[in-house]
């Protein structure tokens, strides 16, 4: 199984038939192999640079710092994941890897934060200078790049092009920062720096510092080793989006072993509808002889149902 790389700078232009070709590349691309490499996305190398260098600072403060801005202190995927404090795999032991989620930055007085809905809290930021402003323009490039995205997918999926753009303009988005240090000599065979997963969201959007460790089940079951392409995002098809295309789109396994003997460090951008988004399925993916597979079901209630299988300290609140 090859990831076929995607030069994807048809987004920055006028070109129609270029973008019909992109469309059809990366629909390819979804349907057989539900990952791609984004090249040419046109985010500067400056802002990867700054969002890499805060995210080095703040894994490298003491736990107990870190630990300040703890996700048990929010119900809403914010804050910081201790090492082993998430599963991704049910049946395996916790992912040796830390990490930092980041959502839509809203204010406190917020009318969706006042009212309490899910996944619409504050953003719990570490005291940790700089770190705030370069991981917020790190995620608004991502998110602009993701939503470009859908406007290929809608038109692979003869769709209007505009068709997801009011339903991701306050999306459930969330950036992970990573950290994942070599795997001990005596580490458990079970034991992974990711667990086998697949995502939760619509697409992901992965920047990666050049180490080793992604790995994706091809449909025989091997597990290939994703190769860096350096300047690329390697992206993802997630379980909602395959959900909405009727598995026309395919939400491929993957997880992180990191055998390289030093420290990983990534980036990984989940985009996931608005909470009040009707996940249907696309009138352009059914017919009478491809009936829908799935409900409908709201964007936000489908992101929780996956958490809540996820992290230990849901499931006991």
């Amino acid at each position: 199984m090859d990831i076929p790389v995607i030069d994807v700078s048809a987004l920055r232009g006028n070109d129609s038939a270029a973008m019909d070709r992109t469309a059809a590349a990366l629909g390819r691309a979804c349907r057989e192999v539900g990952f791609f490499y984004a090249a040419n996305h046109g985010i500067p190398d400056s802002a990867c640079e700054a969002a890499f260098e805060a995210a080095h600072r703040f894994f490298a403060l003491p736990v107990a710092e870190k630990g300040k801005a703890s996700i048990v202190h929010s119900m809403h995927n914010r804050g910081y994941v201790e090492m082993g404090g998430e599963r991704l795999d049910e049946t395996k032991p916790g992912d040796l890897k830390e990490a930092f989620n980041i959502g839509l930055d809203l204010a406190a007085d917020d009318p969706e934060v006042l009212a309490g809905m899910p996944f619409r809290g504050v953003n719990l930021w570490p005291d940790l200078p700089g770190f705030k402003p370069a991981m917020q323009g790190w995620f608004n490039a991502c998110w602009d790049l993701g939503v470009d995205l859908h406007r290929l997918f809608a038109r692979d999926l003869d769709l209007a092009e505009d068709f997801f753009a009011d339903k991701f303009d306050r999306p459930l988005a969330t950036l992970r920062i990573l950290h994942y240090p070599p795997h001990p000599a005596d580490a458990d065979a079970a034991t992974r720096g990711a667990g086998e997963h697949t995502d939760y969201g619509n697409v992901t959007l992965l920047m990666t510092d050049g180490t080793a460790g992604l790995e994706v089940r091809d449909r025989q079951g091997n597990w290939i080793a994703a190769p860096h392409v350096p300047g690329a995002f390697v992206c993802n098809i997630g379980d909602c989006l395959m959900r909405w295309s009727n598995d026309v789109y395919v939400s491929t396994p993957h997880r992180v072993v990191n055998s390289s003997g030093k420290e990983r460090y990534s980036m990984a951008f989940f985009l996931d509808p608005n909470p009040e988004a009707d996940v249907s399925c696309l009138p352009s993916c059914m017919g009478p002889d491809r009936p829908a597979k799935y409900p409908p079901i709201t964007g936000g209630a489908y992101l929780k149902q996956r958490l809540d299988a996820t992290y230990d300290f849901r499931a006991e609140k």
